[in-house]
């Protein structure tokens, strides 16, 4: 009984799915916004670079997740987002676009999410 206690919390903040929703329009704006910006605004002394993918769509898929929709479209829609940004880069000045390498980063990024979010469910549906 402690445990579900203890999960209350999380099980609360797991269902704010407006907020998560919102944050999710946020969060894709902001990886665009990035994304897009030409290589001669970029500053330099950004971390590499495929960890900033990882992380921004995990960061992305986690918030589409938590908005409540289904997981496997969460990695779905989170991958497609990514490609389209890769594409949408191609024209960019300074800008790499439609790196694979940049979209495995993507995808990889989604898919810890993914996982992390399927075993919070799993903990927080459990009967108890």
């Amino acid at each position: 009984m402690a445990d579900r206690f203890e999960l209350r919390w999380l099980q609360n903040l797991h269902d704010r799915r407006r907020l998560w929703a919102a944050l999710a329009v946020v969060g894709g704006l902001l990886i665009a916004l990035g994304s897009l910006t030409p290589g001669s605004e970029m500053p330099s002394n950004l971390p590499w670079d495929k960890a900033n993918h990882f992380v921004g769509y995990a960061g992305l898929a986690g918030l589409i997740g938590l908005a409540g929709v289904r997981l496997p479209l969460t990695f779905l829609v989170a991958v497609l987002f990514g490609v389209a940004i890769e594409v949408a880069q191609i024209p960019v000045p300074g800008r790499s676009g439609g790196d694979g390498w940049d979209i495995l980063a993507n995808s990889l990024g989604a898919a810890f999410a993914v996982v992390l979010l399927c075993g919070l469910r799993r903990g927080l549906l459990r009967p108890g």
